[in-house]
């Protein structure tokens, strides 16, 4: 069993002991927990860092776990009736703003421990490389200055680190670390679109850029994606029905259809941006969550990209854990300062214990082997996964699996409702993501996302097939 798991298992039993507990009495030593339930000491701590979490134990250094006292009775609840008023004062006068995060919240959910995760976008615990990680992160606390001030564009040996990573003609002077992914999509179309216009998306798309854009007041505006990525004829019509200045897009292993840009397809999609003079940003989330048996992927659109139309946004939070929030913006010309501005009034700048420990990981030689494994570590998964449903359900897969990314885009039978689906399947005790949060408008059919990253292994992806499918056939 994991760690996280059996903490929690182990906490639920002691949760049961302590109240047998007067207030103040000593609690049993770690390694008295240990030897009685035959758990190891990371699970005993885990499990006593709960309790405290929940106000039922308080730990003190030297002298042990103690039974804490009972919380005070809650004051009785304030009338907030009057925020309903004041958060509505805007509305009808534009740009209205919006900020939906049903769709966040349902990615960002942490299903119970005996339900098996389908739903999550960030790899599980055996797959993040936790030992490197907390390496990276200790010698990164020894460096000198680091617990200084950094410079508000980022660290420069990290910057540089980025450009190379991007490649091609970009230099360490064009990057912006930011915190994370999303921190750098919000940065970017808050900068590069007024509130109230047009932003154009790919249909479907990742919800919390649809959450980003409606915050800020813009309106997100499809165009459709198929096998090869997004469909230059309609984003070109787009450009024209909308007057938009800004389209986002992920060419490689879109989420979360899988699709990647086609080679025809990458020189008209700058072509048609260049001529409505628009920008392009292009999320490039899945670059290290390539397949092993995938091709060489092909390189970002901002590595050739001279004049500035693509601003590239490039994240470690992926490939290593959802808490290494370190990414980075590229981009070229007056671009380049009204993003860094943007970031400046938001959040200064990244934490620079955060960046010294994302530089000392990729620095590390255990790197590129975290890459090479977390690869085929991935290529497995996704063969479970779609091999079990190829043989319980095989109308369910597409034509092509994307060779990158941890998730599956299934089309569900016509009539399907994706909701009651995934409430069914979680009751079977399975996490499931309905697709309609991906579509800006109502889905052309039903689809649901299936994750294989977050599941614990592969024993648990066929588990949870099986019962996704037992409670499709149900309905």
């Amino acid at each position: 069993m994991h760690e996280r798991s059996s903490g929690a298992d182990l906490a639920a039993i002691l949760r049961k002991e302590v109240e047998r507990y007067p207030v103040g009495t000593r609690l049993p030593s770690s390694r008295a927990l240990m030897e009685r339930h035959q758990v190891s000491p990371v699970t005993v701590s885990r499990a006593i860092a709960l309790l405290a979490a929940d106000g039922l134990v308080v730990s003190r250094p030297g002298a042990g776990v103690f039974r804490a006292a009972p919380p005070r009775t809650a004051p009785p609840a304030g009338d907030t009736s009057w925020q309903e008023v004041a958060l509505s004062a805007e509305a009808g006068i534009p740009p209205a703003r919006s900020t939906d995060a049903s769709g966040v919240f349902g990615a960002l959910a942490l299903p119970p421990a005996e339900v098996i995760d389908l739903n999550g976008g960030y790899l599980h615990a055996s797959l993040q490389p936790e030992r490197a990680l907390a390496a990276a992160l200790a010698r990164a606390g020894r460096r000198p200055g680091a617990w200084g001030r950094p410079p508000l564009e980022g660290l420069p040996e990290l910057r540089a680190w980025f450009a190379r990573d991007v490649g091609g003609t970009v230099s360490a002077a064009e990057v912006l670390v930011t915190a994370g992914g999303q921190s750098a999509l919000t940065t970017a179309l808050r900068s590069l679109a007024a509130p109230g216009a047009a932003v154009l998306v790919e249909s479907p798309t990742y919800p919390g850029l649809l959450a980003v854009a409606r915050s800020a007041g813009l309106r997100p505006v499809p165009v459709p994606v198929d096998g090869d990525g997004v469909r230059p004829e309609l984003l070109a019509e787009a450009f024209a029905a909308t007057g938009a200045r800004v389209f986002v897009c992920q060419p490689l292993f879109q989420n979360p259809t899988g699709a990647v840009l086609s080679a025809a397809r990458r020189p008209e999609v700058l072509r048609i941006a260049r001529a409505a003079g628009a920008f392009v940003v292009e999320d490039d989330f899945a670059r290290r969550l390539a397949h092993a048996d995938a091709p060489p992927p092909a390189p970002p659109l901002a590595a050739d990209d001279p004049d500035g139309t693509v601003v590239h946004v490039r994240s470690l939070t992926k490939p290593t854990s959802p808490s290494l929030r370190v990414a980075a913006l590229t981009a070229r010309g007056p671009a380049l300062e009204r993003l860094r501005a943007v970031q400046a009034v938001d959040s200064f700048f990244v934490p620079r214990p955060l960046q010294e420990a994302a530089l000392e990981l990729v620095g590390a030689p255990g790197w590129g082997h975290h890459l090479r494994s977390l690869a085929g570590a991935l290529r497995d998964r996704r063969q479970t996964l779609a091999g079990t449903l190829q043989r319980l359900r095989p109308e369910l897969l597409g034509a092509r699996l994307p060779l990158g990314g941890h998730h599956l885009w299934l089309r569900l039978p016509d009539g399907t409702d994706p909701q009651a689906l995934a409430a069914a399947a979680l009751r079977a005790g399975v996490a499931v993501t309905p697709g309609r949060s991906y579509f800006t408008a109502e889905p052309p059919a039903a689809f649901l996302r299936l994750g294989y990253g977050a599941a614990e292994g592969p024993d648990r992806l066929v588990a949870g097939a099986e019962r996704l499918v037992g409670a499709l056939d149900a309905l």
